[in-house]
């Protein structure tokens, strides 16, 4: 990519499109505070809900596609959830941000060693200040993902009980005195597509417009896609204006190679999910049956979606005989891409030199804090300097426009079409 646009001069600090706007992050993350469930869980709930407990944690042993954790009164301290025979502990690499690269590890943490930013909304919005960063969007991590740990659970009116309680603490404490810049991002009950459904319009009257789900549910022992039964829950969300957000690892499954491969095989190919969802949507003919939903693929990065479409258009138009149904896709499969489905990324040199086949109505803009993976405190830096040759109106969708559009959010009226 050449360093400017034709007819573009470059700035003082080595760019095309001036000073870069305020980040709307799509994809961040909170630790949830030790008094949530005892707070916005009712009573009669609390001796069966999850309790909060500081113990030793024992050894962790990474199995090839999850971890093995377990107790020990006389190893590190750890914060923990304990929620029927769930034991979960936080973990460093999930609060990552303050610590230097090698102390990133998979050791236990208390709430006491993180930064106050990964749980308490007030210090969250003075770290998002220091990264140029203006709203941001957090997903859960003791529900996980889309709240596969209520999901889970063995009972279920506890566990439903769980995501309300999570939700109205989302929404009203998490996000309640933000102004706007911490964005509610809530759970399902995923074992229920009705009770799914009744949730998000509990949410979205008070203002909700972002759902969590799971890029492959299939592979949480739920019913597939492609079975319709999530067709009320995708019917709901696409009248309500409700975005599905699916972050990579919200099946509960990471690519992985060999079985005892080293879990860095597992973070490169981390986007394999995104990528295998992408294609599960589309030949489900979930976009082509609901027009206005919204389908973003959180933390799964863009370089790889080029090809992916282009095998799939081919798949479409030559495989159609006996691979695609022609009355469940009527149009190419990059059709449905550009009109319901976002990409996200924070490290990404390859997917920004495809934006003209990704499409820069397309691709949104994250920070990943706290993980390891986390750009903060210098997101603004990396994204000049991967931004660097982009025009100013480019720059505006991908740093934050499109993000507006996606979420419905009530920023930059004069500027953004919501809905376009």
């Amino acid at each position: 990519m050449s360093t400017n646009q034709p007819g573009q001069a470059a700035t003082q600090s080595g760019n095309s499109f001036g000073e870069l706007p305020k980040i709307i992050s799509v994809d961040d993350h909170v630790i949830e505070p030790a008094h949530l469930f005892e707070r916005w869980l009712p009573k009669k709930y609390h001796e069966r809900g999850p309790k909060p407990v500081t113990t030793g944690i024992g050894r962790l042993e990474y199995t090839g596609a999850s971890y093995k954790i377990t107790t020990d009164p006389n190893g590190p301290p750890a914060d923990w959830w304990f929620y029927e025979d769930l034991r979960f502990p936080y973990k460093r690499n999930i609060a990552a941000v303050g610590f230097s690269r090698d102390e990133m590890t998979l050791e236990g943490i208390t709430r006491g060693e993180m930064r106050p930013g990964l749980y308490d909304p007030a210090e969250r919005l003075k770290d998002m200040d220091v990264n140029h960063v203006e709203a941001s969007l957090c997903f859960p991590t003791f529900p996980r993902f889309c709240g596969q740990t209520f999901s889970e659970a063995a009972d279920k009116e506890v566990a439903l009980a769980c995501v309300r309680a999570y939700n109205d603490w989302m929404v009203e404490e998490w996000c309640g005195d933000s102004g706007g810049r911490l964005i509610p991002l809530i759970i399902i009950p995923l074992w229920d597509v009705h009770l799914a459904v009744e949730e998000i319009k509990r949410n979205r009257a008070r203002g909700v417009t972002a759902v969590c789900f799971s890029e492959i549910p299939a592979f949480l022992g739920l019913p597939s896609i492609h079975t319709g039964y999530w067709d009320p829950f995708f019917e709901t969300c696409a009248d309500l204006g409700v975005t599905i957000n699916m972050h990579i690892g919200s099946s509960s499954t990471m690519p992985a190679a060999s079985p005892d491969a080293p879990a860095a095989v597992q973070a490169s190919l981390s986007f394999n999910n995104a990528m295998a969802s992408m294609a599960d949507f589309i030949f489900a003919g979930i976009p082509a049956r609901f027009p206005k939903i919204k389908l973003a693929y959180s933390e799964g990065q863009m370089g790889w979606i080029p090809y992916a479409l282009e095998r799939m258009d081919d798949v479409w138009l030559e495989h159609r005989a006996w691979a695609v149904t022609g009355e469940v896709l009527p149009e190419a499969p990059s059709y449905y891409f550009r009109r319901n489905m976002f990409a996200c990324f924070f490290r990404d040199r390859h997917g920004v030199n495809s934006l003209d086949v990704i499409g820069e109505d397309n691709v949104t803009f994250e920070t990943d804090y706290p993980h390891v993976d986390s750009t903060w405190p210098h997101t603004k830096k990396i994204a000049e300097e991967h931004l660097a040759g982009l025009g100013a109106e480019t720059v505006y969708k991908i740093i934050r426009g499109n993000a507006i559009r996606m979420l419905d959010l009530d920023l930059d009226r004069d500027r953004v079409r919501v809905g376009a």
